[in-house]
């Protein structure tokens, strides 16, 4: 009878074995093997390939620099709407929002971004035809990794703001009145109380935006059609070259430096959300 509670549960187990533990199972364990089916770490070793290393290094930084811009605007706006209701208008508005803005992405944002402020984009033939501003003077810049930036921070800051809202809205105003009380004044509080009890949710949320860019492939498929400047592009490279002889199988080790990636930040990030839900309790 004890098995009973737990049946409600086998679809969604069923899912996840079949959808993403097998899919990641294969994926890690054909970086072991040769096209002949031999166990090699010839592609394995390819991660300490200079082109390799650069291509993680682009993604690093490229997640690194969105994460930080998307966790700290998304901050300034969720600090905005602190002292505004939780269930009121303005606050669903921004709120529905950013969870729709959040899974904007792929191709869709892809297209926005090229219909807006592509080389012909609206945007771009407004300001060369009216104020004689060439933002592509010093090169297409759209459809090169400087490019992505833009279109990342678009989905980083709404996924900021449903995300660190709920640590905002856990600072008790007791605090805030034993505060006053003791006459500290409001930068006082933030900088003795508030800071330190959401800086865990914080770092938290930013390890998130970076797992988000970090991952992230429709969007930079769509928009960067030659090249393999980030790890997700240099996996589907791996997975249609016929030129990589010997290493048929790159794209597994490339995953698997992926998932290590991933693993490293989503455990830092689960050991922040256990201490921020510590105070809010």
């Amino acid at each position: 009878m004890r098995v009973l509670p737990y049946l409600g549960l086998a679809p969604f187990a069923f899912y996840v074995l079949l959808f993403l533990a097998v899919p990641t199972i294969l994926a890690l364990g054909s970086g072991f093997f040769n096209k002949d089916g031999s166990f090699t770490l010839d592609n394995v070793a390819a991660l300490g390939d200079p082109v390799i290393l650069n291509t993680f290094f682009s993604s690093f930084w490229i997640s690194a620099l969105t994460a930080v811009v998307g966790a700290v605007v998304g901050a300034l706006v969720c600090y905005a709407l602190i002292d505004t209701r939780a269930g009121g208008r303005l606050r669903l508005i921004i709120e529905s929002a950013s969870s729709v803005l959040a899974q904007f992405g792929g191709v869709m944002l892809a297209f926005a971004f090229i219909a807006t402020i592509g080389v012909q984009g609206l945007v771009t033939v407004f300001l060369q035809t009216n104020l004689g501003i060439n933002i592509y003077a010093d090169g297409v810049w759209l459809y090169q990794l400087p490019g992505l930036i833009l279109p990342y921070i678009y989905f980083q800051i709404p996924l900021m703001i449903i995300t660190f809202m709920p640590a905002l809205d856990g600072l008790k105003p007791q605090w805030a009145e034993a505060n006053a009380t003791l006459g500290g004044s409001t930068f006082t509080y933030w900088r003795k109380i508030g800071a330190p009890v959401l800086a865990p949710a914080f770092f938290g949320s930013l390890l998130l935006l970076f797992a988000n860019a970090f991952s992230a492939y429709a969007t930079a498929a769509a928009l960067i059609s030659q090249g393999s400047q980030i790890v997700p592009l240099q996996i589907r490279a791996a997975l249609v070259s016929e030129t990589l002889l010997g290493r048929e199988n790159l794209a597994g080790a490339l995953a698997l430096g992926m998932i290590i990636v991933m693993v490293v930040v989503m455990t830092a990030y689960s050991l922040l959300q256990a201490r921020t839900t510590r105070w809010q309790r």
